[in-house]
């Protein structure tokens, strides 16, 4: 189970903790608010905005700005809980907070195990530096990059390939991907911290990785 699994699994417990909100009555209908609620928490995704308004009849449709506008309020009352909701680059979730990762681990006996260092690294170049190839890569590192993890990153989604550069033996080059912003909790490339603050996190992040040989 990946750590955004067990997010959610820890979100819906709090959920059927939670006091238990009013009934609807026969032929009435739920806030708005409340459908998103339901429908942000039932996901297991990021939910981009459009289909947030696609949940809706047409003529029932609220506007983008409204829409929006709900997403704050839900996003605020969540404020001081253990629970947030957050915008990535693939829409927006609700999630555990990050800082609670040690506690919600224990319900899981298989632990994720961490990303090794020399997975860091490559991922940390390719973020920062793409488009690039596997060549750049060692160049930078000083050191040769396994096969092993390449394959783990393309496995994870978390890189693609971007083609071939135009140079002699046209090598692929690599770059991130929407799923690599998403697992990091990043909205945009533009959000990546500096270099030496984003291995910091990637060594923090708790994932499944095969080990390098």
């Amino acid at each position: 189970m990946d750590l955004f699994s067990q997010h959610v699994a820890a979100l819906e417990r709090f959920s059927c903790d939670s006091e238990q909100p009013a009934q609807v009555g026969v032929g009435s209908k739920p806030s708005n608010r409340r459908i998103l609620e339901a429908v942000l928490l039932s996901a297991r995704r990021p939910v981009a905005i459009d289909e947030l308004a696609d949940i809706f009849d047409v003529d029932e449709m609220p506007t983008r700005g409204q829409l929006l506008s709900l997403i704050e309020e839900i996003a605020d009352s969540f404020e001081g809980t253990g629970v947030e909701l957050v915008e990535v680059a693939s829409g927006f979730r609700l999630q555990t907070k990050k800082e609670l990762a040690p506690w919600i681990n224990k319900l899981w006996d298989d632990s994720p195990s961490r990303l090794s260092r020399a997975m860091m690294e490559t991922l940390s170049i390719i973020a920062h530096r793409q488009p690039v190839t596997r060549s750049d890569i060692e160049h930078i590192r000083g050191v040769a990059v396994s096969s092993s993890i390449m394959h783990t990153l393309l496995e994870n989604q978390w890189i693609k390939s971007l083609g071939q550069r135009d140079s002699m033996g046209r090598p692929t080059v690599y770059g991130t991907t929407k799923e690599f912003l998403n697992h990091f909790g990043f909205k945009s490339l533009k959000d990546l911290p500096e270099l030496k603050d984003l291995k910091e996190l990637l060594n923090q992040a708790e994932t499944p990785a095969s080990p390098e040989p």
